[in-house]
């Protein structure tokens, strides 16, 4: 006969922040989907230009480290690159400290798809923070 807990792990109260949590996280990725999506963009293609204009401390990543913020697979961040380098959002360059190294650096269109669209995620953004009442987030 398994072990039965004498009282559960998580609340109810737990359940419901989660649940909440979950669905108004939800709403604003739809949201950003449907803006990327007037933008002629896919939602990873804006996240890769985001992340690449919000990278701290310098104004291009390597594809390893946007891999990581994208919490994809090394691959996968490869083929969006490439597919965002055919778009003309971006390009890569030779690193200048290490020639091993390949920069990928946004281009001028991939700056401006960026600007208009994280404008455009303002709103919901500041919906999002006042729903979960979590500061910091705009």
């Amino acid at each position: 006969m398994p072990d039965k807990p004498d009282a559960p792990l998580l609340s109810k109260q737990d359940f419901q922040k989660l649940s909440r949590f979950r669905y108004q996280l939800r709403c604003f990725l739809r949201q950003s989907e449907d803006i990327c999506r007037q933008h002629g963009l896919t939602s990873l293609q804006y996240q890769l230009l985001l992340h690449l204009r919000g990278f701290e401390g310098r104004e291009w990543a390597t594809v390893g480290e946007l891999a990581e913020r994208l919490q994809s697979k090394h691959h996968a961040a490869v083929m969006l690159v490439d597919r965002c380098a055919q778009l003309e959002l971006i390009e890569r360059r030779t690193g200048r400290d290490d020639g091993r190294r390949i920069e990928i650096h946004l281009l001028p269109r991939g700056a401006q798809l960026a600007e208009k669209i994280a404008t455009q995620h303002q709103p919901e953004l500041q919906h999002l923070d006042q729903a979960l009442d979590l500061p910091g987030l705009s």
